[in-house]
């Protein structure tokens, strides 16, 4: 009986340099970014976060300090005073306008998101006839501008009675074609049709189907949806203006009646500003890591 032979292994020594040095983990060109990357990235940053460094700075000081010359780039001691101004005057109705802001932008982010992975599953993988037409039809809309549907579209509030109350901004921004687009382009490659053959085969209806299979894999492009949209929703001045009143208006509607008076007093309007402004950190704050996926994962798969 022949007794095995072990087989050599080379000592430590002798494997090469390179192979004994664990891999590195590499960028996407094969380098790590440097440090000019991360500079162009804090230029940018700073950018970005110059204009409310700037509404605060003004809003911290007087209503001399935007006209002064010799203005210091340290924030003053009036914010506090300033947005309590704010906050009670009057004309402004903060708190009312605060809960508009606040409840018709998350019904609009809410409804735009949900209408729109519906009409998104329809397009991307339901087969009806003159889909691609239609589908045309909505992103082309997009093309028109605003402005264009203000006069029939106040005509028709105001023929309904709803000019001055909330359901007036809430009723046209129920869907975006934005929306429409961007699930729909997300939908054709997130969820494989074998899937859905598998849901039918099983018995289920095509509205069980898109909660059961669609909604879980759109939450991703939903969270960057539902995001942009309360956002815009926050934001949007120019219907609000014209459709709402001084009675029942939202923030920027009720923010523009600082700067109605003969003398604007710059301070407690950029004060405003910033406290319009904090809701929508606190959000970012909180859904940034929604928002990277979101945008991330409609980059992969769109």
């Amino acid at each position: 009986m022949t007794a095995v032979e072990p087989i050599p292994v080379a000592p430590h020594d002798e494997f090469p340099p390179e192979e004994r040095k664990p891999r590195r983990r590499r960028g996407i060109r094969g380098q790590r970014p440097g440090w000019v990357t991360y500079a162009v990235l804090g230029v940018f940053l700073l950018g970005c976060f110059f204009p409310y460094y700037w509404s605060f700075l003004i809003g911290s000081g007087d209503s001399s300090t935007i006209r002064d010359p010799n203005m210091s780039w340290i924030p003053g001691g009036n914010f506090f005073a300033n947005a309590a101004a704010v906050v009670s005057n009057p004309a402004v109705n903060f708190w009312l306008a605060l809960w508009n802001s606040i409840w018709s932008s998350v019904v609009i982010a809410a409804s735009v998101v949900f209408f729109s992975t519906l009409a998104g599953w329809a397009f991307a993988k339901l087969r009806f006839a003159g889909s691609r037409w239609l589908l045309i039809f909505v992103i082309a809309t997009m093309a028109v501008p605003t402005q264009l549907g203000v006069v029939p579209l106040y005509i028709l509030f105001a023929d309904l009675g709803w000019t001055g109350q909330i359901g007036a901004i809430i009723v046209p921004a129920l869907v975006t074609a934005f929306g429409v687009f961007w699930m729909t382009q997300y939908l054709q490659q997130a969820v494989p049709d074998e899937l859905i053959e598998a849901a039918r085969v099983d018995g289920a209806s095509s509205f069980r189907t898109f909660w059961t299979i669609g909604m879980p894999a759109a939450r991703p492009a939903a969270a960057m949806l539902g995001l942009f949209t309360f956002v815009t929703a926050w934001n949007n001045f120019f219907w609000p203006f014209i459709v709402l009143d001084r009675q029942n208006p939202t923030l920027p509607v009720s923010l523009s009646l600082l700067q109605s008076n003969y003398f604007v007093d710059y301070s407690i309007v950029l004060a405003g500003v910033i406290l319009a402004t904090i809701p929508l950190l606190i959000l970012f704050i909180f859904a940034g890591k929604q928002l990277v996926s979101g945008i991330m994962a409609g980059a992969v798969k769109g």
